[in-house]
């Protein structure tokens, strides 16, 4: 099994504060404060790789159509906005990354917009 995809995911996970990682439903899974934000799911309903995130509005239904070669809407939580990305094909790992940062901030938008220095959340 190539790990690669999971290695780099991860540490675009965890590039970001607070953040912690742990299995949920036998993934790797990363959380902000307690709140998913990405979940990779090797195999978990098919034979593929790919992980699921969170996403801003608007931007699964906008990429899954664009790219569906590339994205999908993912079972259990697709009907909440989050992101499929496929793993298993060329990736631009420049856009993932983006696509990661994306889901931390919709995520912990609180977090994501105090400014520096501006006291205890």
């Amino acid at each position: 099994m190539d790990d690669e995809p999971l290695v780099r995911l991860r540490a675009l996970c965890t590039s970001h504060p607070d953040v912690t990682e742990r299995k949920s439903r036998g993934e790797p899974t990363w959380f902000v404060r307690d709140r998913t934000f990405v979940t990779y799911a090797d195999h978990h309903h098919d034979d593929r790789v790919a992980f699921w995130c969170a996403a801003p509005d608007g931007v699964q239904a906008s990429l899954v159509e664009s790219a569906p070669d590339r994205f999908f809407r993912p079972p259990y939580v697709g009907h909440r906005g989050w992101l499929g990305v496929w793993l298993d094909v060329p990736v631009d790992w420049d856009e993932i990354t983006t696509i990661v940062g994306d889901a931390y901030r919709a995520i912990d938008q609180a977090r994501a917009t105090r400014p520096t220095g501006s006291g205890p959340a």
